[in-house]
């Protein structure tokens, strides 16, 4: 792949990338939480869903969703509901006492499934990533090469945003304000799962 066809992927993939999104939001919500421990396990969910999300849309799920109908509607309203029952949970989420944040396996899997099961995403991915890919020169290689930096950048953009939000846990301690955080990110996650609900098949 020549270099300046890699750099500029990786400028549009850090763009799309810093705008948040529903998977943005989790992170966020759950770093508040539990702070800086919980960061890893979201990053790691966030990069295995966006794996397998690539990589599926590469190998023609894209392709098969973009004509399904039927597929489409399914992946659409597994997604949306995933993602009012995590704002819901959020919203109704205790604010007295001491927070407790999630286990490891189980942050991994609300990351890595609010990533993957994002029918957009998967849509954006197959529209995407092939302006980027020579059809004159063997598409495995590139392929991975597009896969491992997308991975990449969207482990770091979510390790930063857990970061930052790790940074402010202490400062977010009092009910009232915790409150105030976790209705406004379960709204958001509500509102995220109702847009994709709303969302409607290309073509």
């Amino acid at each position: 792949m020549p270099l300046e066809t890699w750099i500029a992927f990786l400028a549009a993939a850090a763009v799309v990338l810093a705008i948040p999104g529903p998977t943005i939001l989790l992170v966020i919500g759950q770093s508040l939480g539990g702070g800086r421990r919980a960061a890893l396990p979201l990053v790691a969910g966030v990069a295995a869903g966006d794996l397998t999300a690539m990589t599926l849309s590469l190998a023609g799920l894209g392709a098969l969703l973009a004509t399904s109908a039927a597929l489409f509607t399914v992946l659409k309203w597994a997604g949306a509901a995933y993602l009012v029952w995590l704002g819901v949970k959020l919203w109704r989420a205790p604010v007295e006492g001491a927070s407790v944040p999630l286990g490891a396996r189980q942050a991994w899997r609300q990351a890595f499934l609010v990533t993957a099961l994002n029918p957009k995403s998967i849509a954006f991915f197959v529209a995407f990533v092939p302006q980027f890919i020579d059809p004159a020169l063997p598409f495995l290689p590139q392929a991975a090469v597009l896969v491992a930096s997308f991975v990449t950048l969207a482990a770091l953009n979510a390790l930063l945003y857990a970061l930052a939000a790790g940074r402010l846990s202490g400062a977010v301690q009092r009910p009232s304000v915790r409150r105030i955080l976790n209705r406004t990110g379960g709204g958001m996650l509500v509102g995220a799962g109702l847009a994709t609900a709303a969302m409607r098949r290309a073509g």
